[in-house]
């Protein structure tokens, strides 16, 4: 019986030992100091681009005054997916150098400037113009989104609604990694200054916070790398043999070893 008895021991260390190793693989922030106040690094709010198409919109007490700068409203745009959804506003597109015309005001840097920058620039400059004293101007991205894919449980592209987004907010628009994606080996994809820059990140560390790519910009891609079973699934029908090879080794496995406890509990 001691023989058997130490086998069961190794066979439950074993478990546990792997346990430990799989937990070190899929817990997010392993590293984070719990209760402890840390400066925030690199908080972004998100900046005006070329090629952004905003919407601007000027309320005021006198409607005619405000028609003059108001976008009309259009019931389809041809090529988009807005298509045959209903009526909506038309935007102001950032042109290649960073500038909107805009009505009265003409060419308007935008560019680098955050939607709140751009808002009171417009009112201060209809304000020079006396030609809108009691008015509000809203300004708002209209194309800002992210696209996120690979191994999380709902890939796709996002709208995102506020002023800024983090790489851990849109995994969770995303439903989360599955337990497939490799939590360090994920990837942003940014497009910026005419260049193409690509950023690692490890959701196990809390470095994550100091990445310039933990804000998300317009445009940004995060993948997630599956890991090395999810990469050998080619097909769903090759995952569907896998699964069951696999199941049928473990199987195989089991009773390998519940024959070997039989035969040594025997010989005790």
């Amino acid at each position: 019986m001691h023989s058997t008895t130490r086998i069961i021991l190794f066979l439950s260390l074993i478990l546990l030992v792997s346990s430990c190793k799989t937990s070190e693989k899929v817990l997010y922030l392993q590293d984070v100091k719990v209760d402890t106040p840390e400066k925030i690094e690199n908080s972004q709010v998100i900046k005006i681009e070329p090629k952004d198409m905003l919407s601007i919109v000027v309320s005021s007490s006198d409607p005619a005054v405000a028609k003059i700068f108001n976008l009309p409203v259009s019931a389809t745009q041809a090529g988009t997916d807005r298509a045959g959804y209903g009526n909506y506003l038309l935007g102001y597109v950032v042109d290649n150098e960073g500038y909107i015309d805009f009505p009265i005001l003409g060419k308007i840097k935008a560019s680098g400037l955050s939607r709140w920058q751009l808002q009171e620039q417009i009112t201060q400059a209809l304000a020079e113009k006396k030609m809108l004293t009691d008015g509000l101007v809203t300004v708002e991205f209209m194309n800002f989104k992210v696209s996120i894919l690979g191994e999380v449980t709902n890939p796709g592209t996002y709208t995102i609604n506020s002023d800024k987004v983090t790489v851990l907010e849109a995994i969770a628009m995303a439903k989360d990694l599955t337990i497939f994606g490799e939590r360090d080996h994920v990837y942003v994809i940014r497009e910026e200054d005419g260049q193409r820059k690509s950023y690692q990140l490890d959701l196990r560390s809390a470095d994550i916070f100091k990445s310039p790519a933990y804000y998300l910009k317009q445009n940004d891609v995060v993948y997630v790398q599956p890991n090395s079973v999810r990469a050998g699934q080619s097909t769903i029908n090759q995952n569907a043999m896998k699964s069951v090879s696999l199941w049928i080794s473990i199987a195989s496995l089991l009773t390998s070893i519940g024959v070997l406890v039989v035969n040594i509990a025997k010989k005790d």
